[in-house]
Formats: structure tokens, C-alpha cells, sequence
């Protein structure tokens, strides 16, 4: 803490002792302030002539006029602190939760290119078993013609009796299903990649 001290200063044109724990520059401050002040009054002709007690009078109102303002201005401004502070935190929740939302929007995002992905893969190996499945049968039927007697010249093909409609193959089968699984897998990218463009265009708005 520190020591009280004894400081002489010059106010109206009198020495006064003030006794304070206040620095001498700050006690100089007041003094100059005060002198100010008389200063102003002696310069102005309706105050001269006041008796001596109603320029002390009106002195002291001048000082606390001054000393209200100065302290309304203060209030203002601590007010107006409080208010940024405010506005401040505000911002920063929002920035945060545009942070949150983003990285949702990344991993969404992420998780969408993973399963385009597998989408893309197994439609590639669904599409090889496919062109294996149909290159096979293609080599049947090929062979089977091939092995087929050819008809002599001049003879009238023989007419076969009407066969009945056969039940299909399974490989017939296994080739359907196939082709059911290439549709319903090309169906489930296109719409994950639609899913992927709205996720993107929504990253874009934020």
C-alpha cells in the first residue's frame, strides 16, 4: 500500500497542503482543473461582480456538473461494452454451430463417397460375371451349331413335331437375376449420387 504523503499546490492563486495517498502529478492534475475553472468564471463579466461566496457556490455546481457528465459518459460506455460482449458471444456460438454442421456435412459426406464406391465395385464385378455368363453361352450356341448335321441338297428338311415351351435353364435364371441386380444397383448409386450433390450444395449454403 503505499505511504501518505504531504503535497503543496498552487489554487487561486494561494499554497494549499493536500495530504493524500494519490501521486503529486495526479494532485497537480486536480489543482490545474480547479484553477481552470476560476479561471473561467473570472473571465466572465456577470460573474465578477458576485460576492465571493456565490463564485464558490457556482464553482462547486460547475465541478459536479462535470463530474455527473463525466460519469454518465462512463456508465454509457461500460453499457455499450456489455452490449458488444453480448453481440460477440452470440457470434461465437453461431460460428460454432456452423463448425458442427460442417464437419456433420464432411462425414456425410465422406460416408457417401465410401458407399459410391462399393456401388461402383460391385456393379464392375456384377457386370464381368455377366459378360462371362453371356461370352459362355455365346461359345454354346456356337458349338452347338457347329456340331448341328448339315441338310442334303434337295431333300426337304424334316419337320420336327411342335415341342412344348421348355421351363428356362438356370442359367437363364442366374442371367435375369443378374441383369435384375445390374438395374437395382445402377438405381441405388444414382440416387446416392444425388443424395452426395444436395449434401454438396447444402455445404455451399453454409
Amino acid at each position: 500500500m503505499a505511504s501518505k504523503s504531504n503535497i503543496e499546490v498552487l489554487i487561486g492563486g494561494k499554497v494549499y497542503t493536500l495530504s493524500g495517498y494519490e501521486g503529486e502529478e495526479y494532485m497537480q492534475k486536480v489543482a490545474a482543473y480547479i484553477n481552470n475553472k476560476i479561471n473561467e468564471f473570472n473571465d466572465m463579466e456577470s460573474v465578477r461582480r458576485f460576492p465571493v461566496e456565490m463564485k464558490s457556490v457556482l464553482l462547486q455546481l460547475n465541478i459536479a456538473d462535470d463530474y455527473f457528465k463525466a460519469k454518465e459518459r462512463v456508465e454509457q460506455l461500460e453499457k455499450d461494452v456489455e452490449q458488444k460482449e453480448k453481440e460477440l458471444y452470440a457470434i461465437k456460438h453461431e460460428v460454432i454451430n456452423f463448425q458442427i454442421q460442417l464437419e456433420s456435412c464432411e462425414k456425410a459426406q465422406r460416408e457417401l463417397e465410401s458407399k459410391n464406391k462399393e456401388l461402383l465395385l460391385n456393379k464392375a464385378k456384377l457386370e464381368a460375371a455377366l459378360e462371362e455368363e453371356l461370352l459362355g453361352k455365346i461359345s454354346t450356341e456356337k458349338e452347338e451349331k457347329k456340331e448341328k448335321p448339315k441338310e442334303k441338297q434337295g431333300e426337304k428338311p424334316v419337320e420336327k413335331p411342335e415341342e412344348k415351351p421348355v421351363e428356362k435353364t438356370a442359367e437363364e435364371l442366374e442371367e435375369e437375376e443378374f441383369l435384375r441386380e445390374l438395374a437395382a444397383l445402377e438405381e441405388e448409386e444414382k440416387a446416392a449420387k444425388e443424395k452426395e450433390e444436395k449434401e454438396k450444395e447444402k455445404k455451399g449454403k453454409v
